[in-house]
């Protein structure tokens, strides 16, 4: 697997505004789609650079406006955050990531019986693997 570098907070902002876009977006566009913080246009710009410099980003300069569109798949960098986070924090395991969920009280009844239903599932969708 090609090695994907991770993203600070406001490139991830970025990403993930062009990631639920699913076709080409202007910088403009991104703009008026940012929630997190105040932008100017040329703070915009350097991000989307960096980007583009990243591998994450392809900019199409063809048209009037620059048009942007992501290199890399939203799941293809979800994979990798997710590896890193269960290894740094829980030694790689699901069960004490959900332990500490759990006891934490850090997501409501309803959510558990979601990932119940969902696990449950998995397992019958997926006998012996």
């Amino acid at each position: 697997m090609e090695e994907i570098r991770r993203l600070g907070d406001a490139e991830l902002e970025i990403m993930q505004i062009v990631w639920a876009n699913k076709k080409p977006i202007t910088s403009k566009e991104i703009l008026l789609r940012i929630r997190q913080r105040v932008w100017r246009l040329s703070t915009l710009i350097t991000v989307l650079n960096r980007l583009s410099d990243k591998g994450y980003l392809y900019c199409d300069r063809t048209m009037r406006e620059n048009l942007y569109s992501a290199l890399i798949m939203q799941s293809s960098y979800l994979y990798r955050e997710n590896k890193i986070f269960l290894e740094k924090l829980y030694d790689n395991s699901l069960c004490k990531f959900m332990t500490s969920l759990c006891d934490s009280k850090a997501v409501s009844k309803e959510e558990l019986v979601k990932v119940r239903d969902y696990l449950n599932s998995f397992v019958e969708e997926n006998p012996g693997e």
